[in-house]
């Protein structure tokens, strides 16, 4: 017998309010302490966190509140001399933090900073016979990485520096019968997955091999009474599903067959009222990740508050079209 539906439940005094200035003061301020335990306990990523705060900064109609300057002397810093860019100065260099880089870079209009080339080569030494990607010279693939490197190589117009046809070759052995995608051949769907396979197959014009229906279906099942998405069957809704299972319906044309109001409801119980910023779930605490996939999320269901956000490469839609880069989307 199956047990109770594990979700959240929102309080009838949760605000149903986007509170726009709260969240670019908190942003703002969070770049700015670099004192704090929760921002030296995160240097980690801290790269990733750049891309975080500046994009969500940029889809708030805020950018000029970061120092641009400051910024990119950091990216710079942090490439290596294989090419790859590092999480933070004296870190190992990885796709996840060299794709941040390259983003920022891209919203900047400022991939002049680095060497281009140093990072396409490191990309391209990353690819496995089998058409996948190794994170790094450690060597674990996954299909996360795939995307990562598909969409550098898209924005720096390099994508001829790999083979594109065994890369996607991998990709697609990782599609389940669900419709969805896992890490590797034979790993479990999962709605990050499937939106960094979807993402890729956008990229080198391959949607045409998604049952849409059959995936639409199975990411719709991931809402709960709540409202909010999560991952995966059996797990509690997280903010930034409002991410990666929106922007895959977008991407396939199924963002309609999500209850929209449902999920606005539930991202907005995630802000916290007194400092700005989004939880993973209304009353735990807020951080930059969430906050950027709570405004995405928003900006997909069309809040006209915030800038249209490209469901590709979760960066603002101008920076895209400023690109040219074209991608397939149904």
């Amino acid at each position: 017998m199956a047990g109770p539906i594990k979700d959240c439940v929102i309080s009838d005094s949760s605000s149903n309010e986007l509170m726009l200035a709260k969240h670019v003061s908190y942003i703002s301020a969070y770049s700015k302490k670099k004192d704090d335990y929760e921002y030296c306990m995160t240097e980690y990523l801290r790269m990733s966190g750049v891309y975080w705060g500046l994009t969500v900064m940029d889809l708030m109609h805020s950018l000029d509140q970061m120092d641009k300057d400051e910024v990119l002397k950091f990216v710079k810093d942090c490439q290596q001399e294989c090419g790859g860019i590092s999480a933070s100065i004296g870190h190992d260099p990885h796709l996840l933090y060299t794709l941040s880089a390259i983003q920022i870079l891209t919203i900047y209009d400022a991939t002049d900073t680095i060497n281009v080339n140093k990072v396409v080569l490191f990309i391209s030494a990353l690819q496995q016979p089998d058409g996948s990607f190794c994170g790094d010279k450690w060597g674990e693939v996954d299909t996360r990485f795939s995307f990562c490197a598909i969409a550098c190589l898209a924005l720096l117009k390099r994508l001829d520096a790999v083979n594109i046809d065994k890369a996607t070759q991998f990709v697609l052995s990782c599609m389940n019968f669900d419709g969805g995608f896992g890490c590797r051949p034979g790993s479990e769907t999962h709605s990050g997955q499937i939106y960094c396979c979807v993402g890729f197959l956008a990229l080198v014009g391959g949607l045409h091999h998604i049952n849409a229906d059959m995936l639409g279906w199975w990411l719709c099942e991931r809402q709960l009474p709540s409202g909010g998405l999560n991952g995966r069957p059996e797990k509690l809704p997280d903010v930034c599903y409002s991410w990666w299972v929106l922007a895959s319906l977008k991407i396939i044309g199924k963002l309609h067959w999500i209850d929209k109001d449902k999920l606005v409801r539930f991202i907005l119980a995630t802000q916290d009222e007194e400092t700005g910023g989004f939880a993973d779930r209304p009353g735990d605490m807020v951080d930059p990740f969430h906050t950027l996939f709570g405004i995405c999320g928003l900006s997909l269901l069309g809040n006209k508050d915030i800038k249209p956000v490209n469901p590709v490469f979760c960066m603002p839609e101008h920076i895209i079209r400023r690109t040219g880069i074209e991608m397939d989307l149904f």
